[in-house]
Formats: C-alpha cells, structure tokens, sequence
C-alpha cells in the first residue's frame, strides 16, 4: 500500500521531527526505513520519527506526503497504532 510522512513539526534535540508510517504493514515500514538509512532507533511502536532534513529524501524514495491528521486516520485504519494509553504500559 504506502509509506507515509507528515510535516516536520514536532521539536526535539534543536531539530524538528516528522513521523514516517505504513499504513500495510511494519514490515514495509522496516523495509523502507533501512533501505533510506533510517536508523532501527528511530522506530517508536508504530513509527520512525524522522528528521526534518531527512522528508525530501523519503517523499523522493516514495513515501506519500500527507498531513498528520492523515498520516493518523491511515495509521488507525490499518490497525498498527498504538494508542498513547498503550504506549505508557509498553514502557
């Protein structure tokens, strides 16, 4: 199906981050991380956490641009969130 990120708007470390998704399967996601030199350490239970100056180079590779109320909708839809009350147990 598709690789997905949305702006880069979430600040941390002096940078902006952005979120990079699937909307099929983690396997893809993995797959397309690594193939763009994303680091394993950057995967957060349902997505990659991506730098600002890293977007261009993945919407270039393939991952559809959307905005991150999409990016959401298309997560829960696929049955991959984690949900943020789920995130706090998993720690």
């Amino acid at each position: 199906m598709a690789v997905l990120v949305d702006d880069p708007m979430w600040p941390a470390h002096g940078r902006l981050w952005a979120h990079l998704v699937s909307d099929e399967s983690l396997d893809e996601l993995h797959a397309f991380a690594a193939a763009q030199g994303i680091p394993q350490r950057a995967f957060d239970r349902d997505h990659y956490d991506v730098p600002a100056d890293a977007v261009p180079r993945l919407r270039e590779a393939g991952a559809q641009h959307v905005s991150g109320k999409e990016l959401t909708r298309r997560l829960i839809r696929s049955g991959l969130r984690v949900r943020a009350r789920d995130r706090r147990r998993l720690l």
